[in-house]
C-alpha cells in the first residue's frame, strides 16, 4: 500500500479493496501534495518527540477547560478517505489550532514549511466545517518554542466553500497517484503470491525460510544461527517477500553492516522480483552528494533549488524503474536536477523493499525507524550478519569531546560565539587537568561540563538560526557537543564515562550494552528476523541487543559434512603478544608445508597487520617460490577487489589478511578459489585499559565478563573467517586453528559442530 493508503473497509493497509475505497492521514496527504519550492535544510536541532508532545500540552492548558484536543476528524471525495487529528479546537470562538514545536528563530523557518503547516490546517478546517455544519471558522498556527515556552499565534478567517475546494483539490490530487498505486499494489500481490522459489531448496535453507515466514506472520521476532553455505540471503527474502503478497507485512527493511551484503541482496532480488515489485537501494550521504562544499538550501546547492517542484517528475521516473540502486537514482537525479540522497528518501515512502545500512533502522535519528512510525507500517526487518550489530550499536550510541577539535573550533569561532567556546574549552581543560591517571572511568558525566555544553549548542543554534556561515572545526564541534550532550541526558550503568589525558585530552561516553537503547526498535517492528553464521550463545545476543524473551531461536543444521573440511588444531604454537616472536618461524613453516602438499589459494588471518606484514617477510626469506599479497589499512573499495580478483580458480598463492577485517566475512569465494586457511589468533580484543572497564561492567551486569568481553567476539570472528573455505556442497578444503587455547574444552565448545576437530602431531 502507499504510504497513508488504506481500504475503508480494512484495518490492515495491504488488505485488497476496491480501489475507489481509499484512506489517508492529511499529514501524508499534505506532504504529497503541498511541498513546494526549495529543500533546505539549514540546521536547527529539531525538539525531541516527548519535547513535541509537551509542547502541546502546554498550549492546550492555556486555552482553558471547555477547550477540546485532539479532535477526530474525516471527510470523503473523489473515493478517498481523509482522516486525521486536529491539535485543538474552541467552540466558543470557533477556531480550531494546529499546533507546531520549534527552536531557533522562527522568523527563518522557511516559507514551504510554514506553507505546509497552513495545508494541514485547512484540510482540518475543511473536515470540520463540514462536521458541524458550520460557515465559516478562524484557523491559527501556533508555534511554541520548547526552550522559552513562548507562542507564536498565526491566525486566519476562512469561509467553509473556500476550504472545501482546498479539500477536493487536494484529494484529486492525491486519489489519482492512490488509484495508480493500489492497482500496482494489488498486480504486485497477485505476482508474489504465486512467486515460487527459483532454486532448488536446500533443507537446510527451506527451515530458515519456514522460520522467517513464520515470525512475519505472527509478528515475532527470529535470531537465526545458520552455517555459510545455507543461502541466507536468499532463504530470508524469499518468505518475507511472500509474506509482504499475502499483506502480513507492510514493507520490508534489509539491513547490511557492509557494501558487499547489499550487493547481495540486490543479486538475490533481481532473481526474485516481479515486474510491480520496488525496491530501494539507500546509500550514504557523503558517497552520493554532488556539491560536498554547498550547504542543503537553495540559495547555494543547485540540487536543493526547487527540489519539491521537481520532485514529483524524478519520483514518477525512478519508480517507474522497479530496482532504484545507487546508480539509476543518480541517473534520474542529474537528468532531474534534484538531489540524489534526498530522492531516495522519498522514494523510501513508495518502495516495498528497502535495502541499507543498520543505522538507517537502529541509529538515534534513525531514518526508517522514524519513516515506519509516521506512516504507520508493519515492518519486517532482515538483519544480514548480524553478528555484527552489537559492535555497530555501541558506536552509534557513543560521543566523543576531544581536545584538538576544540583548539580547532577556538581558532576559529567570531566574536559571538568566542566566548561560548572558551568556556567550554576552559572547563574541558579543568577536569583533564585534575586527573592524574592517563585513563580513567567515572560515575557520572560533570553537570559544569555539561552546563557548559548547553551554553555553547544555544549559542551557536542562535547563529545557525542567523544563516551565519560556520568553519568546519565549528560546525564539527557543535555536532560532536550535540551527540555528547544527547547521550548525556540518557547516561547510565549501559554506557561508561571515561577521560584519557594527558597526551591528547578526550572525553567519551562509551556505550557497552546497546540493549536499552534498541528496545524500542524491536518493539516497533512487526517482525525482526537476524541471521548469522554465528550467534552462539544466544544468551549473549539477548542481553546486549535487547531482545525480548519471547525471541525464538533457530539453529539450522549445517548442509556440509565433516568429510569437507580437515580441521587441525595447532597447540604448539602461541599467538599470545609476548610469543609473537617466536610463533612467526613455525607457523610459516606450517604454511609452506601445507601449500607444498597441496598448491592453491590460502587465506592467513591474523590479529594485526604488523603481525601480518612479519609473517609475510619471512615468507618472502624462506619461500620466495610462493606468491604472497598482504592486506593493507584502509583500503579503497577498488583495491579490495582487486585484492579479491586475484583469487582465481587455478590460482596459487597466500593472501594475508586481518581477523574480523573486509575479508573475514561477506564475501563469497566458491570452489578453488579457496581451499584453505589458518588462523593465527583466537580473535580475542586487545588486552586495555578500555577493554577491560567493558568486562568488569559486563561482569557487574551479567557476571559474565570474560566471556561476553573476550571470549565470545573473538571466536565469533574466527568462525566466520572460518566460513570463507567452505562455500558449497562441492567444496573442500583445510582450516588450521593456530594457538594452543583452542585445544580447551570451554573454546572447541563454541566451534561449529560439523567441524571434526583433530590435533597436529609435532
Amino acid at each position: 500500500m502507499s504510504p497513508g493508503i488504506s481500504p475503508q473497509a480494512a484495518p490492515s493497509p495491504l488488505s485488497s479493496a476496491a480501489a475507489t475505497d481509499m484512506s489517508v492521514a492529511v499529514r501524508v496527504l499534505c506532504q504529497f501534495t503541498a511541498k513546494r519550492g526549495d529543500l533546505d535544510l539549514r540546521f536547527t536541532p529539531a525538539p525531541t518527540s516527548r519535547e513535541g508532545i509537551a509542547g502541546h500540552i502546554l498550549m492546550a492548558a492555556r486555552r482553558g477547560r471547555d477547550y477540546e484536543v485532539e479532535v477526530t476528524l474525516e471527510g470523503t471525495h473523489d473515493g478517498l478517505r481523509v482522516r486525521g487529528r486536529a491539535d485543538g479546537y474552541d467552540s466558543k470562538e470557533r477556531r480550531l489550532d494546529e499546533c507546531k514545536t520549534y527552536r531557533g528563530d522562527l522568523a527563518r523557518m522557511p516559507e514551504n514549511h510554514r506553507e505546509l503547516h497552513w495545508a494541514q490546517v485547512k484540510m482540518y478546517g475543511a473536515m470540520l466545517c463540514r462536521k458541524q455544519q458550520l460557515p465559516q471558522i478562524r484557523l491559527t498556527l501556533v508555534y511554541v518554542h520548547v526552550d522559552t515556552e513562548d507562542e507564536t499565534v498565526f491566525a486566519q478567517d476562512f469561509q467553509a466553500e473556500e476550504l472545501q475546494a482546498f479539500f477536493e483539490e487536494h484529494c484529486c490530487r492525491y486519489a489519482a497517484w492512490g488509484r495508480s498505486e493500489l492497482e500496482r499494489r494489488e498486480a504486485r500481490d497477485r505476482a508474489l503470491q504465486s512467486l515460487s522459489f527459483p532454486f532448488d531448496f536446500y533443507p537446510a535453507q527451506r527451515q530458515l525460510a519456514e522460520a522467517v515466514y513464520r515470525a512475519a506472520a505472527m509478528g515475532e521476532h527470529l535470531l537465526a544461527q545458520a552455517p555459510t553455505g545455507v543461502g541466507k540471503t536468499m532463504g530470508t527474502l524469499f518468505p518475507m517477500l511472500k509474506a509482504l503478497g499475502a499483506q502480513k507485512i507492510d514493507r520490508i527493511f534489509y539491513l547490511t553492516a557492509k557494501t558487499t551484503g547489499r550487493r547481495l541482496a540486490l543479486d538475490a532480488l533481481r532473481v526474485l522480483t516481479t515486474s510491480e515489485l520496488r525496491v530501494l537501494e539507500i546509500t550514504a550521504r557523503e558517497k552520493v552528494c554532488k556539491h560536498p562544499d554547498l550547504a542543503c538550501h537553495g540559495d547555494s546547492c543547485p540540487l536543493a533549488k526547487r527540489f519539491y517542484d521537481r520532485l514529483p517528475g524524478a519520483r514518477a521516473a525512478a519508480l517507474e524503474r522497479g530496482t532504484m540502486t545507487r546508480s539509476v537514482i543518480g541517473s534520474v537525479a542529474t537528468e532531474h536536477r534534484v538531489c540524489p540522497y534526498f530522492l531516495s528518501q522519498e522514494l523510501a515512502r513508495w518502495s516495498d523493499v528497502i535495502i541499507g545500512d543498520y543505522n538507517y533502522y537502529f541509529d538515534r535519528s534513525a531514518f526508517l525507524y522514524l519513516l515506519a512510525q509516521e506512516q504507520g507500517w508493519r515492518v519486517g526487518v532482515l538483519v544480514d550478519e548480524a553478528h555484527n550489530l552489537i559492535e555497530r550499536a555501541r558506536r552509534m550510541y557513543s560521543a566523543t569531546l576531544d581536545a584538538e577539535t576544540l583548539r580547532q573550533a577556538r581558532k576559529q569561532a567570531p566574536p559571538m560565539l568566542r566566548g561560548a567556546t572558551q568556556r567550554l574549552s576552559r572547563e574541558f581543560q579543568r577536569i583533564a587537568n585534575a586527573q592524574s591517571e592517563p585513563y580513567q572511568v567515572y560515575e557520572a558525566v560533570p553537570k559544569s561540563l555539561l552546563k557548559a555544553l548547553d551554553t555553547y549548542i544555544d549559542r551557536h543554534t542562535t547563529l545557525a538560526d542567523q544563516a551565519m556561515v560556520l568553519p568546519d572545526g565549528l560546525e564539527r564541534l557543535f555536532f560532536d557537543a550535540l551527540a555528547f550532550n544527547g547521550l548525556a541526558q540518557e547516561f547510565a550503568e549501559h554506557s561508561l564515562f571515561d577521560i584519557t589525558h594527558p597526551e591528547h585530552a578526550t572525553f567519551t561516553i562509551r556505550n557497552v550494552v546497546p540493549a536499552p537503547f534498541l528496545k524500542l526498535r524491536f518493539t516497533h517492528a512487526h517482525c525482526v528476523a537476524l541471521f548469522s553464521a554465528t550467534l552462539t550463545p544466544r544468551e549473549f545476543y539477548l542481553d546486549l541487543l535487547g531482545l525480548p524473551e519471547t525471541t525464538r531461536w533457530l539453529n539450522v543444521e549445517s548442509p556440509f559434512s565433516a568429510e569437507q573440511l580437515e580441521v587441525w588444531i595447532v597447540r604448539h604454537i602461541s599467538t599470545r603478544y609476548r610469543h609473537r616472536d617466536d610463533s612467526i618461524a613455525p607457523m610459516v613453516e606450517l604454511i609452506v608445508r601445507q601449500y607444498e602438499r597441496l598448491p592453491g589459494n590460502y587465506f592467513v588471518f591474523a590479529s594485526s597487520f604488523d603481525y601480518l606484514a612479519r609473517i609475510a617477510e619471512q615468507l618472502d626469506r624462506v619461500a620466495a617460490h610462493i606468491p604472497n599479497r598482504l592486506q593493507s589499512r584502509n583500503m579503497t573499495e577498488s583495491e579490495r577487489q582487486e585484492f579479491l580478483d586475484a583469487f582465481a580458480p587455478d590460482g596459487r598463492s597466500i593472501a594475508l589478511a586481518a581477523l574480523g577485517g573486509a575479508f573475514g566475512e561477506g564475501i563469497d569465494l566458491p570452489g578453488e578459489r579457496v581451499i584453505g586457511a589458518f588462523i593465527a589468533t583466537l580473535g580475542l580484543p586487545q588486552l586495555n585499559d578500555v577493554t577491560e572497564q567493558m568486562r568488569l561492567r559486563m561482569d557487574q551486569l551479567f557476571e559474565a565478563g570474560d566471556a561476553y568481553t573476550y571470549l565470545y567476539p573473538g571466536l565469533q570472528k574466527v568462525i566466520q573467517a572460518a566460513g570463507r573455505v567452505i562455500r558449497t556442497r562441492n567444496d573442500r578444503g583445510v582450516l588450521y586453528l593456530i594457538d594452543d587455547r583452542y585445544a580447551r574444552r570451554e573454546v572447541r565448545e563454541l566451534l561449529p559442530k560439523w567441524w571434526k576437530l583433530r590435533m597436529l602431531a609435532l
